[in-house]
Parts: structure tokens; sequence; C-alpha cells
């Protein structure tokens, strides 16, 4: 793979998840397990600020590895985002939690984008929404991880005023 086109994806994959960084860091402790909205027909949990992070967290992870087959999150992580309708986690994951879990896929993002070969970005991958390549995957996966990072920024500014500006690029120093 071109290592201008490496770097330059790194960058925006990179500034997605330092984007989801600073928002989870910004929610207020009286916000972490609120509601933001009407979950509808799902668990109100569902519509927690942390649950959000952990789903966006979970699946980040997920796809770095191109396969629901086998895949594990760390411990102290629940096996339970499969099911849509699924069991909530047994306890609600804290903001340090949360936090490493990030910096952990932060670096696993990376190494994952550095060591692309054209063979590796040809890879099919399934899920249950479908199959595409290792590389449609990774844009498919900033997507996500930004959509949600946006979504959670959104919501604070609704209940505690403006937040952080958009990250534009991955940050320089690796989070912690």
């Amino acid at each position: 793979m071109d290592a201008v086109w490496k770097e330059s994806f790194w960058q925006q994959f990179g500034a997605a998840i330092s984007f989801l960084d600073e928002t989870i860091r910004a929610c207020p402790d009286e916000l972490w397990r609120a509601a933001l909205w009407q979950a509808g027909d799902k668990k109100p949990e569902f519509a927690q600020f942390w649950y959000i992070a952990y789903h966006t967290l979970f699946w980040l992870d997920a796809y770095l590895t191109g396969t629901e087959e086998g895949f594990l999150p760390p411990p102290p992580f629940a096996l339970i985002e499969q099911d849509d309708d699924g069991p909530l986690p047994e306890r609600v994951y804290t903001k340090g939690e949360l936090l490493a879990y990030l910096s952990d896929c932060y670096r696993k993002c990376q190494a994952t984008i550095e060591a692309q070969t054209p063979e590796t970005a040809q890879r099919l991958c399934q899920f249950g929404w479908g199959e595409c390549s290792f590389q449609e995957l990774l844009i498919y996966n900033l997507r996500h991880v930004h959509g949600h990072a946006a979504q959670l920024n959104m919501l604070l500014g609704q209940q505690v005023g403006p937040q952080r500006d958009y990250v534009t690029q991955a940050r320089r120093r690796p989070i912690p």
C-alpha cells in the first residue's frame, strides 16, 4: 500500500478516535448514565452516554480484527454487541475503563493501517450486516466511530453547552 495513502488515512481515522476520546473526557459524571434521548422500542440504557461509547469501541476493535468469529473484547468487557436486542453489560463501565480501551484501539488502529498490504486490503470480511473487503471495512469503521463521536458531542452540547472544536488530524502523541 502507498505510504502517502496510509498516512492520510491514519490521520483521518486517528482524528475520529481522538474526537471520541475528547468527547468521552468531556462527559460530566451526571450525564454518564443519563438517557440522552428516547430509546424507542429499545431499553433506555441503550441511549446512555457510557453505553454508546462502549458500543463504538467494541465495534472499532472488532472491525479492526476483521471478523466476528473468534473476536473477544478485552476484560472486563462483554461479548454482547452482536445481538441488537440482546442484554446490556452486567454493569456500567467507568470512564477510565472506556478510555483505556480507546487507547488500546488507537494503537491497534494505527498498527493495522501501517501493516496494510494489497493482499490484506482485499481480504473479504463477513459480518451480520454483509460482506466487504478489509479496506472497505476500515473506511466503514472510520465512519462508524466518527458518527457516534459526533452524536455524543452534539448531545453533550445540548446538555452542557458547546464542546471542543472538530478534530482534524490524529494526535501527534499517542492517546494515554
